[in-house]
C-alpha cells in the first residue's frame, strides 16, 4: 500500500510560525511534524509515499529529499495553489496507483499504528476513516460510527482524525487542477453505505494553532513521542 501525506495547507492559524516555514516542517518533540509521520510509515511497512505541497513547497522537498534516509521512496505533487483535500489527492492519483492508499494529514500527531492500515480490506467501501473522541476545539464532531460504518449524522458524533484509506475511484471525475473539498465526496459515499470506519481511543492531536503546538511540545517534554 502507498501512502500520501497532505502538506499543502498554508497554515494561516499557525502564523507567524508559518510565515517562513511550511506547516508540515514545524518542529515538535525535536523533529518536524511530517518526519514523525514518515518514520512511523516506514516502521509500519510502507515503502512509497507521496507528499503534496504548495506554499514554500521547495522547502519541504529540500528538507525531506527522496526519502531514502527514512527508508522510503518519496515523490512530490506540487500545487501552484492549494487544491483542497480531494483536489490534491486527485492530482496525485497517477503516483498513487490503482489500489487503495492511505492518506494522513501532516498537521496531526499521535500514536495510531499505521500498520493497521496495511491490513485493511475495503471490500465494497470507497473509504475507511479513523475517528477519534471530540477534542476541546471541535466538540460537535463530524461523523457517526454505526457497526463499522460511518454515517453523516447520528446521536453521537466523533471527529475525523485526518487518517484514512481511500479507493482511487472515490476521486474519479475530478479534474487534475480542480479545487475540491473531501467532505462532500465522503458524505455522498456515506449515503450509499460505502464508508467504513473505526474509533481510535489513543493519543491524537490536531496541531492546528500555535497554542496547541506549544501545548503538545510541553507534553512531549514530559514523556516519549508516539511509538
Amino acid at each position: 500500500m502507498k501512502a500520501m501525506i497532505l502538506a499543502a495547507g498554508r497554515g494561516v492559524r499557525m502564523r507567524p510560525l508559518t510565515d517562513h516555514t511550511p506547516k508540515s516542517l514545524l518542529a515538535v518533540g525535536g523533529k518536524p511534524l511530517v518526519v514523525w509521520h514518515l518514520e512511523k510509515l516506514a516502521r509500519a511497512g510502507f515503502a512509497e509515499v507521496v507528499i503534496n505541497h504548495a506554499y514554500l513547497g521547495h522547502m519541504v522537498e529540500a528538507a525531506l529529499g527522496d526519502g531514502s534516509r527514512f527508508g522510503l521512496a518519496i515523490r512530490y505533487s506540487p500545487e501552484e495553489e492549494a487544491l483542497e483535500t480531494a483536489g490534491g489527492i486527485a492530482r496525485a492519483l497517477p503516483m498513487l496507483g490503482t489500489e487503495p492508499f492511505a492518506v494522513i494529514n501532516a498537521d496531526i500527531y499521535g500514536d495510531y499504528d499505521f500498520s493497521a492500515l496495511t491490513q485493511l480490506q475495503l471490500g465494497d467501501a470507497l473509504a475507511h476513516l479513523v475517528l477519534v473522541d471530540n477534542p476541546a476545539q471541535h466538540p460537535r464532531g463530524d461523523f457517526a460510527l454505526d457497526a463499522g460504518r460511518v454515517r453523516a449524522s447520528g446521536t453521537q458524533l466523533l471527529t475525523f482524525s485526518g487518517i484514512g484509506v481511500y479507493a482511487p475511484r472515490l476521486f474519479s471525475g475530478i479534474p487534475p487542477a480542480a479545487k475540491v473539498p473531501l467532505a462532500p465526496l465522503l458524505r455522498k459515499a456515506m449515503s450509499a453505505d460505502r464508508v467504513s470506519g473505526e474509533h481510535f481511543r489513543g493519543r491524537w492531536y490536531d496541531v492546528g494553532t500555535v497554542e496547541r503546538l506549544q501545548d503538545l511540545e510541553r507534553e512531549l517534554g514530559d514523556g516519549p513521542g508516539p511509538a
